[in-house]
């Protein structure tokens, strides 16, 4: 099994108070991977410490064939500034800042991709509307649009799926899983259960520990989730100590 992302007692949080402890797992290359738990968690942190924006308290994480450039990640909806000025093109043509930098033009072929993006997430006639002006799920088919342009390796999704209506969460489902059949690796933080079920093969459990990490229905038991409610409410003690790991 090629690796991805592996974590080897990886512990993160915010002042020294522990987010997420002693976590001890890998990231399968390819892998289309749910991250779940009860609030609390550290199932946002976790996505943070990936991406480099929170550095780690104790442990070590490392990558497989790709560096941290190689990712894309997409942050709760709650996190982004839907009230600067700027259209629907413009969020979505930032995809390309790593190819085009800050001096290169945005050329034909740019402009190509960026309405095959739009039309993949079915905006293609919203690129010159304002981003606060759009709907809650419109907003996340945009972001998505710029997930697609940025043709990362490993994808990270913050509750992707979160406040938005049911034919958004179907279509941008199938984005995943089209992203998930040309060998991306995918790691999705989710709060619905029956949607993990039936489109994500492997799950993390978090209760600030990993609770279990493998295929979903595995690691769904209710004597799991269970067990990650109980810990969560009673998982104390330093950032830096590793006093157990869970299986």
């Amino acid at each position: 099994m090629s690796v991805a992302v592996a974590f080897e007692d990886y512990s993160l949080g915010y002042d020294r108070n522990p987010a997420v402890m002693c976590l001890r797992t890998e990231i399968a290359k390819g892998s289309l991977t749910a991250v779940v738990g009860p609030n609390g968690a550290g199932k946002s942190t976790l996505l943070k410490g990936v991406i480099g924006l929170l550095p780690p308290l104790s442990g070590q994480m490392s990558f497989g064939a790709i560096q941290c450039k190689d990712i894309s990640y997409l942050p709760q909806q709650s996190e982004i500034d839907r009230s600067f000025p700027i259209s629907v093109r413009e969020l979505v043509a930032m995809g390309l800042w790593r190819e085009v930098g800050s001096f290169r033009g945005i050329g034909r072929s740019h402009n190509a991709r960026i309405a095959e993006a739009l039309a993949a997430v079915g905006l293609d006639s919203f690129e010159k509307r304002a981003i606060g002006s759009l709907s809650g799920g419109q907003f996340q088919r945009a972001l998505f649009a710029r997930v697609l342009l940025q043709n990362s390796p490993l994808v990270l999704l913050d509750e992707p799926f979160s406040a938005i209506d049911a034919g958004t969460t179907a279509d941008l489902i199938n984005v995943v899983k089209h992203w998930h059949g040309e060998g991306r690796t995918i790691l999705a933080v989710l709060h619905d259960i029956e949607a993990v079920r039936a489109h994500f093969p492997e799950t993390l459990l978090l209760a600030r520990e990993m609770v279990a990490h493998g295929p979903t229905d595995k690691v769904l038991t209710a004597e799991n989730q269970f067990r990650a409610r109980q810990m969560c409410e009673a998982c104390s003690g330093p950032p830096h100590t590793c006093t157990r790991h869970a299986s």
